[in-house]
């Protein structure tokens, strides 16, 4: 297979699938050219639980877009997500001696934030600073070149277990690929849904799949909060499966077929077959009996979202509202049931600003994938113009992984 340059390559490892995605930086912006994507059988609730089971599954969405592409994939950005995941604020102040701040200053700021106390199994995969505030002047975007005595940074913070990530860069590392970088999976859903005016007016992305739900919450054009909730799109499978005493491989189908999360746009004279189980003759359900059993589910995960949102005390400032997307957010009638929750504007969110395979990855099934592949994409125009990546994400917990892994596998 022929190499090419500028290749960013996207590894969505989910819970019901792994989603490849690979992409080419051109002049114009990022053109999708490859995609591939497996069941996942060894994750569960965002977490790997099952190295082998999760190689399979990478090898083979990877080999897809390889094969869809006709390029060898060497490194790929990573997704994680999983109740493991916590997200907090943090302030870090330094003197500046009544000089003009300079970029040293900024990243000692930085620095000084994420010196908070962690338990010794997690470490930091995310430092994202929010504003700065020089002296008396708060709300500062980027502080170089200013006057003053002190300096603060405002930053969130996301941590995370030492052994998931491990298991992440494992798993990766036995497929014979390089990891770039681990990337929440949350922020890299915001990368590709989302606008600017969303992130400066104040918006809050719900990303559902079918193991977590992820909440990232913007204003002012940063990151205020961010969740996992270990609670997605399987429910409603199982749910359907157990409310209509059918196999879960028919709920799932009943589920993307005729599924809708607002029971008042289904009309009462819908009826649907549904297989039975143990070898019994299909029955004719009313599709208001199947309604009800997926609203009850989907209203529980909004709200449980929600919550998350008022954590983030940003709720009053969700100008832009709501933007749902992941693949439950493909169910009819749950922007619907979600506005009615949250009286607030949702729609839902697929990726933005690509080309190339738009007619595919076009869908809030790739939102995570394509985020990976845009958030490469920033890094590597920060490599080309010689700035440091070394605030972000990762920090010394990636490189130490790697290092580990390459002494002992």
């Amino acid at each position: 297979m022929a190499k090419k340059r500028n290749l960013i390559v996207g590894l969505d490892i989910g819970t019901t699938k792994t989603c490849a995605i690979i992409g080419e930086m051109t002049q114009t912006g990022i053109d999708i050219i490859g995609l591939g994507t497996h069941p996942s059988e060894g994750i569960r609730k965002g977490v790997v639980v099952n190295i082998d089971a999760t190689v399979e599954s990478i090898k083979g969405a990877v080999d897809e877009a390889e094969h869809m592409s006709g390029c060898e994939i060497g490194s790929v950005y990573a997704g994680i997500a999983g109740e493991h995941i916590k997200g907090q604020n943090s302030l870090g102040i330094v003197g500046v001696k009544g000089r003009e701040v300079d970029e040293d200053d900024v990243e000692r700021a930085i620095e000084q934030s994420m010196a908070i106390a962690m338990p010794a199994d997690r470490e930091i995969l995310h430092t994202l600073p929010q504003y700065y505030v020089v002296d008396e002047q708060d709300g500062v975007k980027d502080p170089v070149g200013m006057s003053g005595v002190r300096l603060e940074a405002k930053v969130h913070i996301v941590t995370g277990a030492v052994s998931s990530v491990q298991n992440i860069v494992k798993s990766v590392t036995r497929v014979g690929l390089d990891l770039n970088g681990i990337v929440l999976e949350p922020l890299a859903a915001g990368e590709a849904v989302l606008s600017k005016d969303e992130r400066d007016l104040g918006v809050a992305v719900i990303d559902i799949g079918g193991g977590t739900t992820d909440v990232a919450v913007f204003s002012d054009g940063n990151i205020k909060h961010t969740a996992i909730l270990p609670i997605g799109g399987n429910y409603v499978t199982s749910d359907i499966a157990a409310g209509l005493r059918t196999p879960i491989a028919d709920a799932e189908k009943i589920k993307i077929k005729y599924g809708c999360a607002f029971s008042p746009m289904i009309q009462k004279d819908e009826v649907i077959e549904v297989p039975s189980v143990g070898g019994r003759e299909p029955r004719e359900v009313s599709r208001q009996i199947l309604g009800r059993v997926i609203e009850a589910r989907v209203d529980e995960i909004l709200r449980l979202a929600y919550k998350e949102i008022v954590k983030s005390e940003q709720e009053e400032r969700l100008a832009a509202g709501v933007v749902l997307t992941g693949g439950t957010a493909l169910l009819d009638g749950i922007p619907e049931l979600a506005e009615q929750i949250y009286d607030m504007p949702v729609r839902r969110g697929s990726p933005q600003e690509i080309s190339g395979l738009t007619d595919i990855v076009n869908s809030p099934l790739y939102a995570t994938a394509v985020g990976l592949v845009i958030h490469g994409s920033k890094n590597l125009s920060r490599g080309q113009r010689g700035k440091s990546d070394k605030v972000g994400f990762g920090g010394g917990l990636f490189q130490r992984i790697k290092d580990w892994i390459l002494e002992n596998f």
